[in-house]
């Protein structure tokens, strides 16, 4: 692989805004395995690409584990079993985020019920 399409372990921090604390952890957990040259790390096209799947992971909310399966599926390409788990990953994913939708929901409706009340006080003393 050329140089030029390898990035440098700070580099990788910066391009992701991830702690090196954070990068050396998604490595350790073998999440992501770079190029190595001495102590140097280099992130190459596929680890990039596995970061940019690890973040989106963890922004739905998938554990590191899930994420780990997340990254086999798709290192499968195009395989009925694979998509198949994907799926149901994904189902189960979106179940738990309706479900904290609806508890923001109520929490935002009732904060917003208290705030009007004390408005609606405010209002009486004047």
């Amino acid at each position: 692989m050329p140089e030029e399409q390898q990035i440098s372990f700070k580099e990788m921090c910066a391009r992701f805004e991830v702690t090196p604390r954070t990068l050396r952890y998604y490595e350790y957990i073998e999440l992501l395995s770079p190029r190595r040259d001495g102590r140097a790390r280099f992130y190459g096209p596929r680890e990039t690409a596995r970061m940019t799947l690890i973040l989106r992971g963890r922004r739905f909310g998938f554990s590191l584990e899930e994420i780990r399966q997340w990254l086999l599926i798709y290192e499968q390409k195009d395989s009925v079993q694979q998509h198949v788990a994907w799926l149901a990953l994904a189902d189960r994913q979106l179940d738990v985020l309706d479900g904290q939708i609806a508890e923001l929901k109520a929490a935002r409706d009732d904060l917003q019920a208290l705030r009007d009340r004390t408005v609606a006080d405010m209002g009486d003393r004047s």
